[in-house]
C-alpha cells in the first residue's frame, strides 16, 4: 500500500503541548519512571476537583440528559451565560446569543471554520495558544501575528496591531488573561484593540477561558464591553476557573452588531447543527458554577494554593543564575526565559525531559520565533515546583 499523504495544510497545524515531547514522557513512564508534568492545564491531575455544586448538578440532572439537546445547548445553561455577561457590562445578550461547545476548543474550529476562506487573514498574538492558529490554517486562511513582547509585558501594542490589518483581514484574536504568558490586559489596552476592529469591521474573538483567575490585584476587562460597533464573539467554559475539564463544557456568547452577521451567525448555527449538540450532562454545572466564585478567589489569593504555587514559581527563577520571568498577572502559566548563551527552548525540553524527568513546553510552539522561552503550569504544589526549578538549575549549570 502507498503512504497516505496529509493534507498541506496540516504543515501549519502544531500542538507540542501533546506532541512528541509529552508522547516521549509517555514511554518513560511506561519505562517505570516518574515524570512531573508541566506541560498542560490541567488542574485534576495535581489534586483539584470541581466544586460539589457542579458535580451535584450534573448528578441530579442525569435522568434528563440521555437525549440530544437543541444545537445550542440547553436554556438553562445559555441563560446562565447570558446573565453573566449583563453582570459584568455587556448590554443587550440574549439566550439565542449563546452556542455551548464541547470545551472552548470545539467552538474555536467551528466558529472560524463558518468565517474563513482561503486566502483571508486573522490577526492572532504572538505568542499565541496554538489551537487558535491551528483552526486558522485548516481553514485554509492566513494567520498574521501581531507582537506580545517580554518588553511590554506580554501586553500588545493596538497601533501596531492597527498597521497589520489588510483588505484581506476577517478578524482579530484576542487572549485574555493570556496563554501562554498570563499576562492580563489593561483596559486601555482592550479598548484600542475593540476600536481597531470595529474601525475596519473585523470580527474580534476574545479568548476570556481564564477569565477569573486574576494574581495580584488584577483586573480583568471583557472585551465585549467596548466592542459594540461590530461583531464580538467571547469564549468561556468550565475547565480552568471551575476546574472541570472533563465535562468538556465551553461557550461562545456573540455581542455588538449581530444584524449584518446574521448570515455568519446561521453558519455557525449549521455547523453546530451538523455536531448534533454538545455534551449534555456538564452543561446542568454551567448555571451553578456562574451562580458564585465556587473557591477561584481563594484558591489564587497570596496564601491560596495557585498564589502559593506562583509564588514558588517567582521564587525559583528569582534564585536560578539562567532564568528571568514576567510575573504572570493571570491564568495558570509562566512563560519562562534562559539567557544562558547557546540556549535552545526545544533541545533543552528535550533534555529536560530525558536527564531530569520534567516536561515543559518550548515557547517556540506558542507560533514565535524566539527560541529562547519555555512554558511551565503553576498547577503543582510549592515543595514540586521548587523541585523541578533545582533539576532546571542543575541541568543548565551541567
Amino acid at each position: 500500500m502507498k503512504p497516505i499523504a496529509t493534507p498541506d495544510h496540516l504543515a501549519r497545524v502544531r500542538y507540542e503541548i501533546r506532541g512528541p515531547l509529552a508522547r516521549r514522557a509517555y514511554e518513560i513512564e511506561r519505562q517505570g519512571h516518574e515524570v512531573i508534568k508541566l506541560n498542560i492545564g490541567n488542574p485534576a491531575l495535581f489534586g483539584f476537583h470541581m466544586p460539589d455544586a457542579l458535580r451535584d448538578a450534573v448528578a441530579e440532572h442525569l435522568p434528563q440528559s440521555d437525549g440530544y439537546c437543541h444545537q445550542k445547548g440547553i436554556v438553562q445553561a445559555r441563560e446562565a451565560v447570558a446573565a453573566d455577561m449583563a453582570a459584568r457590562g455587556v448590554a443587550g445578550v440574549d439566550v439565542d446569543d449563546v452556542f455551548m461547545g464541547n470545551g472552548v476548543s470545539e467552538l474555536i474550529l467551528m466558529t472560524l471554520e463558518a468565517l474563513l476562506r482561503p486566502g483571508d487573514e486573522v490577526l492572532l498574538p504572538a505568542p499565541d495558544y496554538p489551537l487558535w492558529t491551528a483552526a486558522v490554517a485548516l481553514t485554509g486562511a492566513t494567520p498574521v501575528y501581531y507582537a506580545c513582547p517580554e518588553s511590554r509585558g506580554f501586553v500588545p501594542d493596538p497601533d501596531e496591531l492597527d498597521r497589520l490589518v489588510t483588505p484581506r483581514c476577517r478578524a482579530i484574536v484576542m487572549i485574555n488573561p493570556n496563554n501562554p504568558t498570563g499576562a492580563v490586559y489593561p483596559a486601555s489596552v482592550v479598548r484600542a484593540i475593540a476600536r481597531v476592529a470595529e474601525r475596519h469591521e473585523l470580527v474580534l474573538f476574545s479568548d476570556e477561558i481564564y477569565d477569573r483567575i486574576l494574581y495580584d490585584g488584577a483586573a480583568h476587562e471583557p472585551a465585549a464591553r467596548h466592542c459594540t460597533e461590530t461583531l464580538c464573539a467571547t469564549f468561556g467554559g468550565l475547565s480552568k476557573v471551575y476546574r472541570a475539564c472533563g465535562l468538556r463544557t465551553g461557550w461562545v456568547v456573540f455581542s455588538g452588531r449581530r444584524g449584518p452577521a446574521a448570515k455568519y451567525l446561521q453558519a455557525v448555527e449549521l455547523l453546530a447543527s451538523l455536531r448534533l449538540c454538545a455534551n449534555v450532562p456538564g452543561q446542568w454545572a454551567v448555571a451553578p458554577a456562574l451562580a458564585r466564585d465556587q473557591g477561584i478567589a481563594a484558591l489564587t489569593s497570596p496564601d491560596g494554593r495557585l498564589g502559593r504555587q506562583r509564588a514558588a514559581v517567582l521564587e525559583g527563577v528569582g534564585r536560578s543564575r539562567h532564568l528571568r520571568v514576567v510575573a504572570p498577572s493571570g491564568a495558570l502559566y509562566a512563560f519562562v526565559a534562559s539567557h544562558t548563551p547557546g540556549f535552545d527552548d526545544e533541545r533543552f525540553a528535550m533534555d529536560l525531559l530525558e536527564r531530569e524527568r520534567v516536561l515543559v513546553v518550548p515557547g517556540s510552539s506558542f507560533n514565535i520565533d524566539d527560541r529562547t522561552y519555555f512554558r511551565v503550569t503553576l498547577l503543582p504544589d510549592p515543595d514540586t515546583m521548587a523541585e523541578v526549578f533545582v533539576r532546571i538549575e542543575r541541568l543548565l549549570d551541567g
